[in-house]
């Protein structure tokens, strides 16, 4: 009888691990699309986040992809208080730094009211959002890929590449400098082009859950997904240590643009669980915050020797 047990066990498991990926994410949106059509969109929307995440932590201790990454490492507290900074002190307590991007739409769109309207607002909504979700996913490249490419940027990303381990907790895990620059550049060519306040709703609610998806440590296969997503396998192989390894796959929610610029990386093997940086960022939280700005805390994030520039 224990065979058979065993048996049914690992078909389970399998069949959980094709399924939680799309179920999760269009799981996601869908409840997103009844949170939008209420009277608190965005208070409804980080419900339906914290509830996403919540499942995704339970299934990191039932299926991880790597068990050693259920060890705590130190970081909860700093992921956590980086994850509130970076998403605004008013999301705060709205929702557990859930949406900054929708409060962005929300309060920076009036500003830009008077703009030339170029955006095909005759298309259906879903035509309008993947249209500003393959627009901001470009700005959200660039700035990702200049973070990796450019020293004077990567002391700031490089916060996000220092954890030893990949889970949910860690998502939100970005200086805010880093944070900022991603914002303006994805977000700004959609306020040029008049896009309306819905598109940026759902370009926010789709990179929110792309983003627990892309960073936890649970085991998923996600087969075709991989081409068009930007899912967990294809994200633990941009932590590499490699760095012919970690300097691709910069799509946050789709991978189109590392496709057109060659930056697409998915070999057939198991993706990295050697991740981290080869520098070190400081252990508090307001240490990690000012590091990037002084001579030694730059030294210190590129693993350089003191007094060596």
């Amino acid at each position: 009888m224990k065979p058979v047990q065993g048996k049914t066990s690992t078909q389970l498991r399998y069949l959980a691990s094709i399924l939680l990926w799309p179920a999760l994410f269009f799981g996601g949106l869908a409840s997103t699309g009844l949170a939008f059509a209420t009277s608190t969109p965005v208070l409804w929307f980080n419900v339906v986040y914290v509830s996403v995440a919540a499942i995704i932590a339970v299934f990191e201790r039932i299926m991880p992809y790597e068990p050693t990454w259920l060890t705590a490492d130190g970081e909860t507290f700093n992921n956590l208080g980086h994850t509130l900074l970076t998403k605004g002190v008013v999301q705060i307590a709205a929702a557990f730094g859930a949406s900054f991007p929708m409060l962005v739409a929300v309060f920076a769109q009036p500003f830009f009211g008077s703009q030339p309207h170029i955006w095909p607002q005759h298309w259906s909504m879903l035509s309008q959002v993947v249209l500003g979700l393959v627009i901001a996913e470009f700005g959200l490249y660039s700035a990702h890929r200049l973070a990796h490419e450019r020293l004077e940027l990567w002391r700031f990303h490089a916060l996000h590449h220092s954890v030893s381990r990949l889970w949910v907790l860690n998502t939100g895990r970005f200086h805010v400098v880093d944070s900022l620059l991603k914002v303006m550049l994805s977000q700004l060519p959609l306020y040029l082009l008049g896009a309306p306040l819905q598109v940026f709703l759902w370009v926010g609610a789709t990179t929110a859950f792309a983003g627990l998806l892309t960073h936890c440590n649970v085991e998923m296969r996600t087969g075709p997904l991989d081409w068009i997503f930007s899912t967990p396998r294809l994200h633990r192989w941009h932590h590499s240590k490699v760095l012919a390894e970690g300097n691709s796959n910069y799509g946050e929610n789709i991978v189109l643009w590392d496709h057109v610029f060659g930056t697409y990386f998915n070999p057939d093997r198991p993706s990295s669980t050697d991740i981290g940086i080869t520098g070190k960022v400081s252990r508090s939280l307001l240490g990690q915050l000012v590091q990037p700005f002084s001579r030694s805390g730059v030294r210190q994030i590129l693993g350089r020797k003191p007094g060596v520039d």
